[in-house]
């Protein structure tokens, strides 16, 4: 990629001032009107950006976001702090009871791998007693997941709502979500698509099955056992059980810095559990990790962008490594810009509709760290490299088509102008892949 150097510092002020002009006071939105409220890995992603301009401002997004963690250690995948009207489904649909009114689901669990990003670019004086204060609510979130998303212990964590995978409409969760009853949905009307062209959203039979599920958790009272176990859908996902893979073993470097003995030995029960049980996601027809219903025991048959994040995860399986890195390759010369959410020569691809195929930053970050981290630079390089380009073209979008590189879904959005702050940036390119 090459931007000049004028260019890159325009980019630079411009994000920093998009994460500026999202803050609502200790908690960042995604972007105004669409997303009105906080988001759990949006935070998350937000916090890594604010570290490149105001390290105190950073700890204080991941602080807010854990005042929302509910007693069993459950962080929700959002904190309704108001009412806004022109967000759908709102608090009094979720009817969580909680203070701060919440989501009943959570999200993919990147807050320890930003705290120990933290943590270790110091000043030591000031981050360790932050990342001292997070570590115990930390641990309780993971604890939650591995406990009531992988309650037969098979060492894949799945997820009881798409949105818990951050992936809403992917078509990784067609076959099972089109088992969810939706003959009792209420009546709702719809903010997305007002604010934001249909084509680039989920569908409406997508929403039906969305609110469903919701109305599922709030009538068993959001009981995680419940929900686990008889709820209408349960699937395993690659790229919930990657990120929190990663986060565990960031979270293990924590518990060493910490003196935390205990929790040592308990995170690294999880992570021999998490690498035992990867390969049960792995379709070989596909080359590729894929998402598993664990009602019915099938799996997705196309290659999603998360598959690439077991790289990210550690995982060290030299044959499926060989076989997902060649699928990347392969889906890199199909298109112009990596990495699509979803195989573009797969007949479910949507270049503009949400997860079904379009390029997400956030997720093309972690992409490239695992790639860098594992040796394949030219590639991770590839990916930095189309990010940057992606966000100088086109701006801070909430995501782009692969193809052309057009903007879609929210503009000035807060992850994106992170990631281009934290990763993306040419001031990056110097010292990383």
């Amino acid at each position: 990629m090459m931007i000049d150097t004028r260019r890159a510092a325009e980019l630079d002020t411009q994000a920093r001032q998009i994460l500026q002009d999202n803050d609502r006071g200790g908690f960042t939105v995604p972007t105004a009107r669409l997303y009105p409220y906080q988001w759990n890995w949006d935070s998350a992603f937000a916090a890594r950006g604010f570290g490149e301009i105001d390290k105190d401002r950073a700890w204080t997004e991941l602080d807010t976001l854990f005042e929302a963690q509910w007693p069993d250690g459950m962080v929700p995948h959002i904190i309704f702090r108001r009412d806004d009207p022109d967000y759908f489904p709102g608090p009094r649909i979720w009817q969580s009871g909680t203070t701060p009114p919440s989501s009943g689901y959570s999200q993919p669990p990147v807050a320890a791998t930003v705290v120990r990003d933290l943590y270790e670019a110091g000043p030591k004086e000031t981050a360790e007693p932050r990342a001292r204060a997070l570590f115990p609510k930390l641990l309780a979130w993971h604890r939650w997941f591995h406990e009531q998303r992988d309650p037969d212990g098979l060492g894949v964590i799945a997820v009881a709502h798409p949105w818990e995978s951050g992936r809403d409409n992917s078509p990784d969760w067609d076959e099972p979500m089109s088992k969810v009853d939706t003959s009792g949905v209420e009546p709702y009307e719809r903010r997305d698509t007002v604010q934001i062209h249909a084509e680039m959203r989920p569908t409406k039979v997508d929403y039906d099955r969305y609110i469903a599920l919701i109305q599922f958790g709030r009538d068993c009272g959001w009981d995680s056992r419940e929900i686990a176990r008889n709820g209408p859908f349960f699937a395993a996902d690659p790229g919930l059980t990657f990120v929190l893979l990663r986060a565990d073993r960031d979270l293990l470097a924590l518990a060493g810095a910490f003196g935390e003995a205990g929790a040592k030995s308990e995170i690294e029960a999880w992570i021999a559990r998490a690498e035992g049980g990867a390969g049960y996601l792995w379709n070989p027809q596909a080359r590729a990790y894929c998402a598993r219903d664990l009602r019915s025991g099938e799996q997705s048959d196309g290659v999603s962008s998360v598959s690439f994040l077991s790289l990210y995860a550690g995982l060290k399986d030299g044959d499926h490594e060989r076989s997902n890195i060649e699928s990347l390759e392969r889906i890199s010369r199909v298109c112009r810009y990596s990495v699509p959410s979803f195989d573009p020569e797969h007949p479910k691809f949507d270049s503009l509709r949400y997860w079904r195929g379009p390029t997400w930053c956030v997720v093309n970050e972690l992409i490239g760290r695992g790639l860098a981290e594992r040796g394949y630079s030219e590639l991770a390089r590839r990916v930095r490299g189309d990010t940057g380009a992606l966000i100088e073209n086109a701006g801070f979008f909430e995501y782009f088509c692969p193809i052309t590189g057009r903007g879609a879904g929210g503009g000035d959005f807060t992850w994106t102008a992170a990631t281009w702050l934290a990763w993306a940036s040419p001031k990056h390119f110097a010292t990383k892949d």
